[in-house]
């Protein structure tokens, strides 16, 4: 079963017909039906919402039926699609909330089909192979037949589409000219150039490609009439001139310039390196085409060029855009703005931890900018230095680098600021002092700066920090993993998905790049090592990621090491900056504050968030307005290092304020976030491996109820911290805290050991209030097993126990017990006070958690009772998400 929505909408069936005949269109004759399979087409392989299909069918105005008419549509085009492929056609468009998904292969609709050859169309550019552009661009440009779904009536989705897929068309259309301009085909693009210039009156370069066309065929008079019928045009209905680009080329034409007439249909590899006019480099495959090489400067016989001053420029030449550059969205708008709108002798720096994808995105805005920066764009990596600073000739080489590519060594004698023309990147700068003694020779130009840190003290320095992508973007990570990822495609990982294999879908994706941080060279990393291991599956290389101790290990492949790329950052700071940055592996992952940091260093507050700001400049440390974070891998390698640097002692002495610090905030705040019980739980592992044994009962007890995904192990171990330091009212406790896990887990026989053990140890410690809560545990497993008279012995002792002031955790899950038999033997009304009372002291408790279920409970009560006899209507809630189905002696129906 193929789509095509680029013309008329087509549905083609599975098979081909045995006589040869034109296959049949199964697409829908109604306007409504073409709308919502035109939208899930434009969406396919994406969740769609029930919303966004009704905004697209009525735009203005939908029917109070709008969402039962829909369910009407779909279920036609289930029918359709399964007339189309029998097999396996009404299983391609499935119900998955908010909405519905299409699933559609790779090569079974042509506008993936179209951006795929678009991609590699554009890829085969980059690298000067002019030949398979072209050829690639043709094809991509066969598959339209029409505007896009020239036949569906169109709602915001659909035109937005539109919108973007002809915008893809123009370029498309673009690139195969300036491909075949590059293989000398200009006679043959004279017709078509002229039709399109007549249809595109403002698109320049349309207009350009036409001058050079003409020009190269010997019409010189004509390419300048094309010129001058451009301008006419723009200033008449846009009061703007040409460009830069068009008004250099009209000069050129001009002056007759010789190296205008050649093609430049030399195929090139990847690294190949063009020179435009006034000795413009850039990389090969971005030139337009038409230009070609000034007096300045002269092919050597080895093939590199070498500019007036000597200087070979392909040293300078920028590095081809990455095909796979995904997301950044953000980012790169800041930075191609500050660019854009930089002065002459300006500097910009994009900063950021190490592995963030710095030089990735410098050299993307680069490529964007070109149009603002006409005598080129340079690049130079500073970190081919012996030492830490720049050789001595490294002023005397920009120089040359500079004057070699036309723009101004030095400002104008007047003084005035002229606009800049140049584009130079530094890549790998260590420091300001690098930078500075260079800036004189570059006053002509704007310098876009690579650094980790920022390189303060650089006058008029903006820059833009990156660190991990931001969840939203993980989305879109999967075309890393199929070599289709890439802001150029258009769909920045949807078709990847497609064809990703066994294993490999968003999700498993997605929890590949939260192990890896989000950190752009991690995830990178993984990726190859899927793509060198065609054994491995997703599954497995997530699997090994999950192993924090070998998680670095698993991201090296190649000469790329992520552990040695964060080591470097690590070394390049001052030893109190290590040391802290060792200690602060102690708190548990995600934010912290400076009260958390002071108690791992040692320090006062205010020394730590000092602290802190250093190390946040050596961006080893994220900090935001929430608090600070020590990111995934450099948290991991932090671990590493405190273990292999520091004596164990001073590990065990910080571990303790650590564990000291956060058992006290908890016993503040009360109840604590999931987040927070996570990094309790982590901290009562420590703590017990580091043989304190009460502050592994503290931090258990801050659990308040939470339960881990590994509770019956915190808690063993909790248990057997409070044996250790011969605490009974703790023993007692944890034994409750298990016996109420195993009672969940329906081990009645196991949770009546437990809870007669807590009973026998709180008694034995003289501690009331936990014996009474361990008779709560003892009268839920009565009352779970039809014995409601001795449950309600039990809850009558506990509740007088528990009605003493500072006890009300215990009182609310005696009342929560009481309230439930009081469901079994007394009535809603009885049940509904009981619940009533609940409500009270989970507000005292302040517990979210505890108020929700005590709020559901009494709303239930206040509602009709169920009828059926289906589990649902047998159900109750006896504990917060915790349910219980016909339980004995609880009548049917009860809420």
């Amino acid at each position: 079963m193929r789509f095509g929505i680029l013309g008329p909408l087509e549905v083609t069936g599975a098979a081909a017909p045995a006589d040869g005949r034109r296959e049949p269109s199964y697409a829908p004759q109604a306007a409504k039906l073409r709308v919502v399979l035109g939208t899930l087409l434009i969406r396919a392989n994406e969740v769609v919402s029930v919303e966004s299909l009704i905004d697209e069918l009525w735009p203005d105005a939908p029917p109070r039926t709008a969402t039962t008419t829909l369910q009407v549509y779909v279920s036609h085009l289930r029918k359709t699609l399964q007339s189309a492929d029998p097999d396996n056609g009404r299983e391609a468009l499935v119900t998955r909330r908010p909405g519905y998904l299409l699933r559609v292969g790779a090569d079974a609709l042509d506008a993936l089909a179209f951006e795929d050859l678009y991609r590699r169309g554009h890829q085969a550019l980059q690298a000067s192979d002019f030949a398979t552009a072209a050829d690639l661009h043709r094809r991509a440009l066969a598959l339209w037949r029409g505007p896009l779904l020239s036949d569906t009536p169109h709602g915001p989705v659909l035109e937005g589409a539109a919108v973007r897929l002809a915008e893809a068309r123009t370029g498309a259309l673009d690139e195969r000219i300036r491909a075949e301009l590059h293989l000398g085909l200009h006679r043959e693009l004279v017709a078509e150039l002229q039709e399109l210039v007549a249809e595109h009156r403002m698109h320049e370069e349309f207009h350009t490609h036409l001058m050079v066309a003409l020009y190269r065929c010997g019409r010189q008079a004509e390419a300048l009439r094309v010129f001058t019928t451009l301008r006419q045009t723009l200033v008449e209905e846009l009061g703007i001139e040409p460009g830069p680009s068009s008004s250099r080329l009209r000069q050129r034409i001009l002056e007759g310039d010789p190296a205008l007439a050649r093609a430049g249909g030399r195929a090139a590899g990847p690294s190949a390196v063009t020179v435009g006019p006034a000795g413009t480099t850039a990389a090969a495959g971005r030139d337009p085409g038409h230009d070609g090489l000034p007096a300045a400067v002269a092919d050597t016989a080895d093939g590199s060029v070498t500019g007036a001053a000597g200087w070979s420029a392909a040293l300078g030449a920028l590095p081809a855009a990455d095909p796979c550059f995904t997301g950044r969205t953000e980012e790169l708008a800041e930075l191609e703005r500050l660019l854009r709108t930089a002065p002459a002798g300006g500097c910009v720096a994009v900063t950021g931890m190490p592995g963030a994808g710095k030089t990735a995105l410098a050299v993307e805005a680069a490529h964007r900018v070109a149009d603002a920066f006409p005598d080129g764009r340079l690049f130079l990596d500073l970190r081919g230095g012996a030492g830490p600073g720049l050789p001595p000739s490294a002023g005397p080489v920009l120089d040359r680098l500079v004057r070699a590519s036309g723009a101004p060594g030095a400002a104008p004698a007047d003084g005035a600021a002229a606009d800049p023309r140049l584009l130079l990147v530094l890549d790998g700068v260590g420091s300001e002092t690098e930078v500075r003694p260079l800036l004189p020779a570059l006053r002509g130009a704007v310098v876009l700066l690579v650094a980790r840190r920022v390189p303060a003290g650089l006058p008029g320095l903006r820059s833009v920090l990156l660190g991990a992508w931001r969840p939203d973007e993980a989305q879109r990570l999967v075309g890393l993993f199929t070599g289709r990822a890439g802001t150029r495609s258009g769909t920045l990982g949807t078709t990847a998905a497609l064809d990703a294999g066994p294993g490999l879908g968003p999700d498993t994706v997605a929890e590949i790049a939260e192990l890896c941080g989000r950190l752009p060279l991690a995830v990178r990393t993984a990726a190859a090592q899927l793509a060198a291991r065609p054994h491995w599956t997703a599954a497995v290389l997530a699997d090994r990621l999950r192993d924090e101790g070998g998680r670095l290990d698993v991201l090296r492949t190649g000469d790329v090491d992520v552990r040695s790329r964060l080591l470097d950052a690590y070394a390049a700071c001052p030893d109190p900056q290590r040391r802290a940055f060792r200690l602060l592996s102690l708190l548990p992952p995600g934010r912290f504050g400076a009260r958390q940091a002071a108690a791992a260093l040692d320090l006062t507050e205010p020394q730590a968030s000092a602290a802190l700001e250093a190390l946040a400049d050596e961006r080893l440390v994220a900090v935001d307005r929430d608090g600070c974070r020590l990111p995934e891998l450099l948290r991991l390698l932090a671990v590493e290092r405190l273990a292999l640097e520091d004596p164990p002692e001073v590990v065990r002495a910080a571990a303790e304020r650590v564990c000291r610090a956060y058992a006290d905030g908890a016993a503040e705040r009360g109840r604590v976030s999931d987040s927070g019980a996570r990094g309790l739980v982590r901290l009562a592992r420590t703590a017990y491996g580091a043989g304190l044994w009460a502050l592994t009962v503290r931090l258990t007890d801050a659990l308040a109820g939470w339960v881990p995904d590994d509770a019956e192990a915190v808690y063993a171990l909790a248990l057997d911290a409070a044996r250790r330091c011969a605490d009974r009212s703790a023993q007692a406790r944890m034994r409750r805290s298990l016996g109420e896990l195993a009672w969940q887990y329906r081990r009645v026989e196991r949770a009546y050991e437990l809870f007669s053990g807590a009973l026998e140890l709180a008694r034995e410690a003289g501690d009331e209030e936990e014996a009474a809560r361990a008779l709560v545990g003892l009268a839920e497993l009565r009352l779970d097993g039809g014995e409601s008279a001795e449950a309600a012995a039990l809850l009558e002792s506990a509740l007088a126990a528990l009605s003493a002031p500072g006890r009300a955790r215990g009182r609310y899950e005696a009342s929560r017990a009481r309230a439930l038999l009081a469901l079994a033997q007394e009535g809603r009304e009885s049940a509904r006070a009981w619940f009533g009372e609940c409500l009270e002291l989970a507000g005292a408790l302040r517990d979210q958690r505890l108020e929700v279920y005590a709020l559901r409970s009494l709303r239930a009560l206040s509602l009709p009772p169920r009828g059926g006899s289906g589990p649902a209507s047998r159900a109750v809630e006896i504990r917060p998400g915790l349910w219980r189905i016909d339980p004995v002696a609880v009548p049917a129906n009860p809420l």
